[in-house]
């Protein structure tokens, strides 16, 4: 493997392991870093998102392994340690985690053929940030002040916020903890039910998407670039996911709002000014 496409790989690696578990949509990010380091293409390149989205969700499963393997027990067995309702959180994550899986296979084509566009990813990006905003400066009363508290019919709520993820420029992270918020989680309880909330969801999308390009995985020779790009968003989004419900709590999400317009605003830039068209 040469050294630019190392460096690639690892950038590349470093922007899903921050986007991912970030309300700033990480597939906008990587697709518009994709497109301006020409970094591979057609199903290779969707193979390698795959991977490194694996490589995030991983850090998750092995950051909080203690309280999803609770959650996971007491959904099974009715009994969890340090739990008063054992089943709460695994039954609210499954209900959570229905909507986009049924919105996704009804939609997948349509939204792939259609919403892939640059004017979609900026709009998304900016409507996010408004909403985020408004959510910052209309705090709700808090009703779940951890994740394991969050009720079924806001689980409900959030996985029907969570289909909007779907539009290309949402982000997964971004609509389901402002759903959160403005549904009375705390910003905590908002931030890490999004993470867990990311586990089935990425890895059952992942599954699709391998069966989707498993002749791109059986032919290919650059198991280098896979390995090395999940490796670095594992490690990027194990530092980040710690660091983020830290700042969450102490100072809010305003600063990805405006991070979201900043690059919405960038996205319209390069379309009007220099036609640029997302690769697929």
């Amino acid at each position: 493997m040469d050294i630019v496409l190392l460096i690639k790989t690892i950038i590349m690696g470093i922007v899903e392991g921050v986007a991912e578990f970030l309300p700033i949509s990480s597939t906008g990010y990587l697709i518009l870093s994709a497109d301006l380091m020409n970094f591979l293409q057609g199903d290779l390149r969707n193979l390698f998102i795959v991977f490194i989205q694996l490589g995030a969700i991983l850090a998750v499963i092995y950051d909080y392994w203690g309280r999803l393997w609770h959650a996971f027990m007491g959904l099974l067995t009715g009994r969890a340690e340090g739990l008063a309702n054992p089943r709460q959180l695994g039954i609210s994550l499954i209900i959570a985690t229905i909507p986009v899986m049924l919105v996704g296979f009804l939609a997948a084509d349509f939204i792939t053929k259609t919403l892939f566009h640059p004017l979609v990813v900026a709009a998304m990006l900016i409507i996010g940030a408004l909403i985020i905003i408004y959510a910052e400066k209309n705090p709700r009363i808090v009703r779940a002040a951890e994740a394991e508290n969050i009720s079924f019919k806001t689980a409900l709520a959030i996985g029907l916020c969570q289909c909007l993820a779907l539009i290309p420029g949402t982000s997964r992270s971004g609509a389901t903890i402002i759903g959160a918020l403005l549904l009375g989680a705390s910003r905590k309880a908002a931030t890490e039910f999004s993470f867990f909330l990311g586990v089935p969801v990425i890895i059952g999308a992942a599954l699709i998407d391998l069966l989707k390009y498993k002749d791109s995985l059986t032919s290919t020779s650059d198991w280098v670039v896979l390995g090395l790009g999940t490796v670095v968003s594992f490690v990027v989004a194990l530092l980040c996911i710690r660091l983020m419900v830290s700042w969450v709590s102490r100072k809010g999400f305003m600063i990805f709002a405006y991070l979201r317009i900043l690059t919405g605003v960038v996205v319209l830039v390069a379309f009007f000014g220099f036609n640029y068209q997302i690769q697929s």
